[in-house]
């Protein structure tokens, strides 16, 4: 295909949203580097809050921390990639493997400068997964973000066949968190305040439901539920409101992840007693590396996983689907399309 010399980008000048469509130079790859035509991206809490003007980086630039297409252009020094492929792009492409690092999390697309907001975008060849041969752009570009947080979770707690899973709410970590789980042999228990949105969660996996507004003290129904032993794993993505009742939910020797802080920022009153007593293990999650990003994938592409996105927008509707984001209203993930 030809490649223009111009191309389309919205750009985040400032804060809430503040985001132009403009026009500039489609730059060519170099050095290790490919260029992709962008077809897709989607919405992530953290891209929210990103747009509300709350991280740091520099401005102007355009945001969006995910993103799936076509590689058009190869630079030199470039193995395994060839024009024609369908990628992604990694949520931090310089965190290859192993631990985190202040380093390997430094570039993060959207962030710490242009994310995936433009219909060309250069990339490092090393920080791009191949998109599994069953999902659309639109489909893999919701992975990078919230698929590669579930399995980085179940793959702290090492979750396998027989183990129990709680997954918080049905965003798009947590419905992930629901298949995922499934797939390596784990039942899961899916909480939600809304039983329509619980139905979704069981039609992709969750063996128990529970209502927390019509049963406010779901740790104990966990418990229940397990014949008083208690989880494996808890993706907790609620924050303060919910850091205790996860606690209170796990095992003992089980694992607390904290992927989120959907209800504030604040400090959370945690059960200290229970987590020492339990020998609880709590751990901060932000995604993963490139190479979790690719051992997600195997799985989607074995179990032939499809991600839930309840709503696709066009990228010029970008606040339209901020304004579902924020109200609630998805299930799921957020989608979307460029030209």
């Amino acid at each position: 295909m030809s490649i223009p010399d111009r191309q389309q980008a919205m750009l985040m000048n400032g804060p809430d949203a503040a985001v132009l469509a403009v026009e500039r130079p489609v730059d060519q790859p170099g050095p290790g580097q490919v260029l992709v035509k962008v077809n897709a991206s989607s919405l992530n809490f953290h891209d929210n809050v990103n747009l509300m003007g709350l991280i740091p980086g520099p401005l102007p630039r355009v945001p969006m921390s995910d993103g799936a297409g076509e590689v058009v252009a190869v630079g030199p020094e470039v193995d395994g990639l060839r024009v024609g492929q369908r990628v992604m792009g990694a949520f931090h492409p310089g965190w290859l493997d192993g631990p985190p690092t202040p380093q390997a999390k430094r570039e993060l697309p959207g962030d710490s400068g242009d994310g995936w907001l433009q219909q060309y975008r250069v990339a490092d060849a090393a920080g791009l997964v191949r998109t599994p041969d069953h999902l659309s752009d639109t489909e893999a570009a919701t992975i990078p973000c919230a698929a590669v947080t579930a399995w980085s979770a179940l793959v702290e707690a090492n979750i396998g066949k027989g183990d129990v899973v709680v997954a918080q709410g049905t965003g798009g970590v947590s419905l992930f968190a629901v298949q995922l789980g499934r797939a390596l042999g784990a039942t899961v228990i899916l909480t939600s305040s809304s039983d329509d949105k619980l139905k979704v969660g069981s039609d992709l996996g969750a063996t128990h439901l529970i209502n927390y507004r019509t049963t406010p003290d779901w740790a104990t129904e966990v418990k229940r539920l397990t014949e008083g032993r208690g989880a494996d794993l808890i993706v907790e993505v609620g924050g303060p409101a919910t850091l205790a009742q996860s606690i209170r939910s796990a095992r003992m020797g089980g694992t607390v992840a904290v992927i989120g802080v959907l209800s504030g920022f604040e400090m959370a009153p945690t059960p200290i007693p229970e987590l020492m007593l339990n020998n609880l293990r709590v751990i901060g999650i932000t995604v993963g590396s490139v190479r979790a990003h690719r051992e997600v994938c195997e799985l989607i592409s074995s179990a032939g996983i499809k991600p839930h996105i309840s709503h696709v927008f066009d990228w010029e509707k970008l606040a339209e689907a901020l304004q579902v984001m924020r109200a609630g209203e998805h299930i799921g993930k957020i989608a979307l399309t460029i030209p």
